[in-house]
């Protein structure tokens, strides 16, 4: 039986414009939802993901114009890296020299490898050339051949300055089990196939703790079939390992909890369902702006503050 992978990681950005060309333009993702962060209704917050957004796939950023950088520390998301196939490590570091995409020469991590590199405001992400996922259904709509098209999440490493309880929580919670170790990072994977199945948790004591800004990673979601799964997570969580979880909160496009797991990092519970074509039809996923029920009767003055993404 599998455990709970990724649902989705959501990271800070600057001028939503300038995200829009990269995640699009650059990394050939799909605009899948374009709505408003909920608690800041001012700014927008931008789902880029596969064809259809499906779970695992989904990188979400709040865009603000003048936000400060961050600064990746203990207690934070180090590096969020996406599946490509094996074969297109190539292509990729030359799409990156060509785009001038900051990034670092390919190496070989957990016997995989591993293209790191940067958006522009300095989020740490990487590639990781995969055996097999050549097969798998591609966006073929976006700005890269579906045959070097990006497929999901492979996973996302964790700074921690103590990394056994949070493994805890993986292991007791999440159902991942401990698959790797090299140097001072500890692999957990969550079984099964596809998207986001690993956490990497690199212990680093001493380290300067994080700081939230642009280029940082907000919190990172695993996956709950529905209520009754994520409830049942969150009861573990209070019961077992005493940390607070708060009420759910409907997002839309899935209802979520939140907690913060022992080491500090934010983390969130979401459920698949309903998904992204709740509220528009799949083929026009990320058109138009879409707003919230209670949000609607203040659509013409968001509207007006939002900036233009084209």
């Amino acid at each position: 039986m599998s455990g709970a992978a990724l649902h989705h990681v959501t990271a800070i950005s600057g001028p939503a414009r300038r995200n829009v060309g990269f995640y699009t333009g650059v990394l050939g993702l799909r605009l899948v939802k374009k709505t408003v962060n909920f608690d800041d209704p001012g700014t927008y917050h931008l789902y880029y993901g596969d064809a259809a957004g499906r779970p695992g796939s989904v990188l979400t950023f709040f865009p603000w114009d003048h936000v400060a950088p961050g600064r990746i520390g203990v207690g934070e998301t180090s590096q969020t890296s996406f599946r490509v196939p094996r074969g297109s490590i190539g292509w990729w570091t030359q799409r990156f020299v060509e785009a001038a995409v900051p990034h670092d020469n390919p190496v070989i991590r957990f016997g995989e490898t591993v293209l790191a590199f940067k958006d522009p405001d300095g989020l740490s992400l990487a590639l990781v050339g995969v055996d097999g996922v050549e097969a798998e259904e591609a966006w073929e709509g976006g700005s890269v051949p579906a045959e070097h098209a990006i497929r999901g999440f492979h996973g996302v490493t964790l700074l921690l300055d103590k990394a056994e309880a949070t493994a805890a929580v993986l292991t007791n919670v999440f159902g991942h089990r401990e698959v790797a170790r090299e140097d001072n990072v500890v692999r957990y994977d969550a079984g099964g196939e596809g998207y986001g199945r690993f956490v990497d948790l690199r212990e680093v004591g001493g380290f300067l703790g994080g700081r939230p800004g642009g280029g940082s990673v907000h919190h990172i979601a695993f996956r709950a079939a529905d209520d009754a799964a994520q409830a049942a997570m969150a009861r573990k969580l209070v019961s077992e390992h005493g940390l607070a979880v708060t009420e759910q909160k409907d997002r839309n496009y899935f209802r979520s909890v939140y907690f913060r797991e022992p080491g500090g990092v934010l983390f969130e519970i979401a459920t698949d369902e309903p998904g992204f074509a709740f509220d528009e039809p799949a083929e026009h996923l990320g058109e138009a702006l879409k707003l919230p029920p209670f949000l609607e009767a203040l659509r013409p003055r968001i509207e007006e503050r939002l900036p233009e993404l084209a």
